[in-house]
């Protein structure tokens, strides 16, 4: 559970991150975009672990390879938005999010199910004496 404190802290973290991503690392994602969809900070705000969602983009592995090549540079873009604001920044770790697919995967498995009815099912009697 986290406290009020590291859900603030997540969600200006969260904010400014997309931003960074948006303008000045744009080169890593190509075509692609990136979407930063959970920040979850320690409890003594020193590491924040950042869950990454990427919409067209093939190779989601080398992209999160060159991320944490761009680790330092990252957390330094992050640095010069939030000194004023806060005393310890972050080292920052990345997670590949894939609950979008997850879900699309379970999506696609309940629409191919087929149910057959029960044997010895008896028709709605209420429904046919209503007729």
């Amino acid at each position: 559970m986290e406290t009020k404190r590291q859900q603030k802290f997540g969600r200006q973290i969260q904010k400014d991150l997309s931003d960074i991503f948006q303008k000045e690392f744009k080169m890593l994602f190509g075509n692609g975009m990136v979407t930063v969809t959970e920040v979850k900070i320690s409890p003594d705000l020193s590491v924040a672990r950042c869950y990454l969602s990427f919409l067209l983009i093939d190779d989601r592995e080398a992209v999160m390879d060159q991320i944490e090549l761009q680790n330092k540079a990252i957390r330094n873009a992050l640095a010069n938005r939030i000194r004023k604001q806060v005393r310890i920044i972050p080292n920052l770790v990345f997670f590949l999010d894939d609950t979008a697919a997850y879900a699309a995967k379970i999506e696609a498995l309940f629409e191919g199910l087929v149910i057959p009815p029960a044997e010895g099912d008896v028709p709605n009697r209420v429904a046919d004496e209503i007729d």
